[in-house]
């Protein structure tokens, strides 16, 4: 379970206060996928990373029930200086689990060859958001947060095994994703919600939250 009790967030942009959430509310349950609509600029980064705790709402609460995971493409949480290889055993040992697994999982699923073993600092996004995507998959949380803005990879084979594993997490745990286009909530969630003004609208259905969003988004 996840949920916001009344939380508020903004930033001072130099010039205004841009609101991101004003006082909002809503439960996520385990087993119920949420598709989240906003239009760039909204704060769909910010949004996931409250739900994953890296960043504190300005008031309200955020309570989890369960293994959230950091949000896809998110490297905050590794060392730029050792290799794949030692991050990945780094964070399985944090986590609890078993490292040899852990590395051998992401080492299969990355497919990076002799540079899972070089510094992650030598590495281009594509492969950093390869190496993270995979140590997500190999962590098994209950709930996997996907924000569309963050970086993917254009490895056809690591999108392919990515793609089949995540399908089958699906059966068994919950995403959350966040996107400006309702193309790509329609592959991971029924319900929906809309975020615009600082509000976030729940509905029961993704048609239901695409008739707001697209009469807001276009006139």
């Amino acid at each position: 379970m996840l949920e916001f009790d009344m939380v508020s967030k903004s930033f001072w942009t130099g010039t205004q206060r841009k609101v991101i959430l004003d006082r909002v509310s809503f439960r996520v349950e385990l087993g119920h996928s949420l598709g989240i609509l906003a239009p760039n600029g909204t704060g769909k980064t910010t949004l996931i990373n409250m739900m994953a705790g890296l960043e504190k709402p300005d008031e309200g609460e955020i309570r989890r029930g369960c293994r959230i995971s950091f949000p896809l493409g998110f490297m905050g949480g590794v060392v730029p200086k050792i290799s794949a290889m030692e991050n990945a055993r780094y964070i399985a040992r944090l986590y609890g689990l078993d490292p040899d697994y852990i590395e051998a999982f992401c080492r299969w699923l990355c497919n990076l060859g002799e540079y899972f073993d070089q510094p992650l600092g030598t590495y281009s996004s594509g492969m950093r958001a390869r190496f993270s995507f995979a140590l997500m998959l190999a962590l098994d949380f209950d709930i996997y947060l996907i924000d569309e803005g963050m970086p993917g990879s254009t490895d056809v084979e690591f999108n392919r095994k990515a793609g089949e594993i995540l399908r089958e997490r699906l059966a068994t745990t919950t995403v959350i994703i966040v996107s400006h286009s309702p193309d790509i909530l329609e592959k991971f969630a029924r319900s929906a919600a809309v975020l615009m003004n600082g509000k976030l609208y729940m509905f029961d259905t993704l048609e239901e939250a695409k008739e707001l969003y697209d009469y807001e988004t276009q006139g």
